[in-house]
């Protein structure tokens, strides 16, 4: 006997949880949610896919990306360098010829692309230190455009620093009352340390104002005296706004002396503080004036996590005045993760997979509408790498060495894409 017919039945997969064994499932959905999830439901669908054991996961988040510079390479030069600083100085150029369409329309591109691989929830940054807020205006647009199929959050980043410029404070806090959904900053790259302090305690009261979310990109520096995210501890401690804020970047922490490393994971403790590594431009960005040996560039990944902070992984850049390469694929992040931060044992394989899942939506503050629950909104993706062909404990392990393709995309219900992966013949 068959129950009433729902809009669309996942037969045979294997769902991954972030807190117990993955399970073998059907999954229905019906008006843009999950009704049902049990090893066989006796529905019957509009649509009904069989999955033949592959593996259901919740969609990917993007902690962290600049979507209003993405797929700018090479304008209107290239840099050289391969420096943060120069980066800087050319989007400076760029940003000096940006409209509402080319904000916009690259924007919307590359978020498309991002969706196409299972890409649902975003964090970009749009640079607030123009006078005509562009930036900003352009991404809101998208924002707008995309939300039946993707949920954007848009920081606002004074890429200029809040007090780089006598106009950027009000410019910042204009954006909040734009709709920006998160207050941005970069004390690193404000003319003093005191400016620096100051920006940060600034940031704080706007977002307690406007009740936003804090994201600061925060010693993206090598150099081991860059300490501003003790004061976002301390900001974070004082207001108890903690789980609100992140810390994006945070590679200094790479460079400090232990001693002063360890009493900072302390203080860490103390602040629900959120965290996001940006790996593969960490690696990239930093360490350019070392000779040899060279650092890494990335934050202290692995004893973050080792202690319960929550960690996310952003892919920052697509083919921007920063980095030339990339497509928006998690995967990729993820991958580079493991081998940056030296997270090659079963558990840390594991929990790089989550930084760009699960962990991801937590720094988003949106864990109420992630995950594949019943009763959830239908967000979820099929990937490529299925039992028995691998037991199901090592799903996550299988996804990110092959960079699985990601078959399904499934937003709000709706199947949003198809991609088959490439089929290999051996004629030898």
């Amino acid at each position: 006997m068959t129950s009433q017919p729902v809009d669309l039945l996942l037969r045979h997969c294997y769902l991954l949880h972030i807190d117990r064994a993955t399970e073998a499932v059907d999954i229905a959905i019906q008006d843009g949610k999950i009704v049902a999830i049990a090893p066989q439901l006796p529905h019957s669908a509009q649509l009904e896919l069989d999955l033949a054991g592959q593996m259901v996961s919740p969609p990917f988040v993007e902690s962290h990306i600049h979507l209003d510079s993405v797929m700018t390479v090479g304008e209107p030069r290239w840099n050289q360098s391969g420096t943060l600083f120069e980066g800087i100085e050319i989007w400076r150029e760029r940003k000096q010829t940006l409209t509402l369409e080319d904000v916009k329309e690259r924007a919307i591109a590359a978020l498309k692309q991002q969706a196409m691989q299972g890409v649902l929830f975003v964090r970009t940054h749009a640079d607030v230190s123009e006078q005509t807020l562009t930036a900003l205006k352009g991404l809101l647009e998208a924002r707008e455009a995309v939300k039946d199929w993707m949920t954007l959050q848009v920081v606002a980043f004074p890429q200029d620093g809040v007090y780089g410029s006598p106009q950027n404070e009000a410019l910042l806090e204009e954006a909040m009352k734009m709709g920006a959904d998160v207050v941005g900053g970069i004390p690193h790259y404000e003319l003093t340390r005191e400016d620096g302090v100051r920006s940060i305690h600034r940031i704080f009261e706007l977002a307690q104002q406007y009740d936003r979310l804090i994201d600061i990109h925060c010693d993206e520096i090598d150099d081991d005296q860059s300490r501003f995210l003790e004061v976002v501890a301390a900001c974070a401690v004082r207001t108890g706004m903690g789980s609100r804020v992140t810390a994006s970047h945070t590679t200094a922490f790479g460079s400090y002396n232990n001693a002063y490393a360890f009493k900072l994971l302390g203080f860490l403790q103390r602040t629900q503080l959120n965290f996001i590594a940006n790996p593969l431009i960490n690696i990239t960005l930093q360490g350019r004036t070392d000779t040899y040996p060279k650092r890494r560039g990335v934050t202290r990944v692995k004893e973050l996590w080792q202690q319960g902070t929550n960690v996310s992984l952003g892919h920052d850049c697509i083919q921007d005045p920063w980095y030339s390469l990339g497509t928006g694929n998690m995967l990729d992040v993820a991958n580079m993760a493991v081998h940056v931060c030296q997270m090659t044992g079963t558990p840390e394989i594991d929990a790089c997979y989550n930084m760009v899942t699960w962990q991801g939506a937590k720094t988003l503050h949106l864990e109420d509408q992630y995950g594949v629950e019943v009763g959830k909104p239908a967000n979820l993706i099929v990937l490529d790498a299925s039992v028995p062909m691998v037991q199901p404990t090592q799903l996550r392990y299988e996804a990110i060495r092959r960079r699985a393709t990601v078959r399904y995309v499934i937003s709000r219900g709706k199947l949003l894409a198809h991609t088959e992966p490439a089929q290999a013949h051996w004629k030898g």
